[in-house]
């Protein structure tokens, strides 16, 4: 299973991603939303598209890196009346010494974004059956996003059947920064028809 059931999202975002945030916590920036996605969210499903493709010069300077290119897709529909937003992402890798795409997804918390020590808003994602996830901050400049991860679980060629293999942060794979792209870029990492013609009508 590839889809967080609310415990599990609860013990996943909470404890792993958000560094253990409280219900007392902070309520987080309000404007998180209206920063990932442009300007804002509208009647229907919204979309932000992050990618990064690392060069030659990137990869000599970072030896220990795996991930070679990584694409990040974060979509947000708003929830029942007082719910809040709810969110996912679909994340694509691929490596520089494995063949083939690899892609995960999941859910991000629910409603609003999570708030670090620093107040810094983000989100804390994670993928259901242990696993693992990542949180997704944006920089101040709302252009790119700082991806960070200590595991996720992967599957090649976008087939959650296999057992999938899991992406560990180590060294050089730990932070990984995206530029916002169109969603031309993104679209591959959508699987459902409707989905897929609903996002062809957007600008972005």
């Amino acid at each position: 299973m590839r889809r967080l059931s609310i415990v599990t999202l609860s013990l996943a975002i909470l404890v792993a991603a958000s560094g253990g945030a409280r219900a007392e916590d902070p309520k987080p920036d309000d404007g998180f939303a209206a920063r990932l996605f442009a300007g804002g969210i509208g009647k229907e499903k919204s979309y932000a598209c992050f990618v990064r493709a690392y060069d030659a010069a990137h990869l000599v300077r970072h030896p220990l890196q795996k991930v070679g290119a990584m694409r990040l897709l974060v979509a947000a529909e708003k929830g029942e009346e007082g719910a809040g937003l709810s969110y996912s992402f679909r994340m694509g890798v691929k490596f520089t010494k494995r063949p083939g795409d690899f892609d995960s997804s999941g859910f991000c918390s629910h409603g609003t974004a999570e708030v670090t020590g620093d107040s810094k808003a983000q989100l804390g994602c994670g993928v259901d059956c242990d696993g693992g996830g990542i949180s997704v901050e944006l920089t101040k400049e709302n252009k790119s996003t700082l991806v960070r991860l200590e595991r996720i679980r992967i599957w090649r060629n976008n087939q959650p059947e296999d057992e999938g293999l899991d992406l560990s942060g180590g060294a050089d794979d730990r932070i990984f920064r995206l530029d916002r792209a169109k969603l031309d870029l993104c679209r591959s990492l959508i699987t459902d028809r409707k989905e897929l013609a609903a996002i062809r009508t957007l600008k972005k």
